[in-house]
């Protein structure tokens, strides 16, 4: 079986864009994580996600927003944004958004609630943005839904 090195793809790819200084990936030593302890049939649970822009609504964003789920497009449009498009593909968006799939584990009472907002954080490759702007943000937008939890998909 082969695999694709996400880490190693992502530095080619940074340095065959002529970058001086290599990809730097965040790391932490006090992770601000806290274990789950409560049944999933009880929680309340928000999806985070790197990617907002359709058709329909012609914008990116450059900071965290909370937008209702109602709004999410059907097919989100990232191609303006580095990413493996050889590998993967923005075509069916319950493969990267499980909206769907979540809805579905609600009605089925094994997932307590969703959050009627998802969250978007942007893709601005700053460590020192997301970390001072767009976790805050997002944090508190989760608190504001009393989530209690979220499931984060980065593209």
């Amino acid at each position: 079986m082969s695999y694709i090195s996400y880490m190693d793809r992502t530095r080619e790819f940074y340095a065959a864009q002529g970058f001086d200084v290599a990809y730097e990936w965040a790391h932490h030593d006090d992770v601000p994580f806290t274990a789950f302890t409560q049944r999933l049939s009880d929680a309340r649970v928000g999806i985070v996600t790197t990617v907002y822009m359709d058709q329909e609504t012609p914008m990116m964003a450059r900071q965290a927003e909370a937008v209702p789920v109602e709004q999410a497009p059907t097919h989100f449009l990232n191609d303006d944004l580095s990413w493996d498009k050889e590998t993967t593909h923005m075509a069916d968006r319950r493969s990267y958004f499980p909206l769907e799939y979540l809805r579905a584990c609600v009605t089925e009472g094994r997932l307590g609630s969703l959050s009627p907002r998802f969250y978007f954080a942007p893709t601005q490759y700053s460590q020192r943005l997301t970390i001072e702007q767009d976790a805050p943000a997002i944090v508190q937008f989760a608190r504001e839904d009393t989530l209690d939890a979220v499931i984060l998909v980065p593209i």
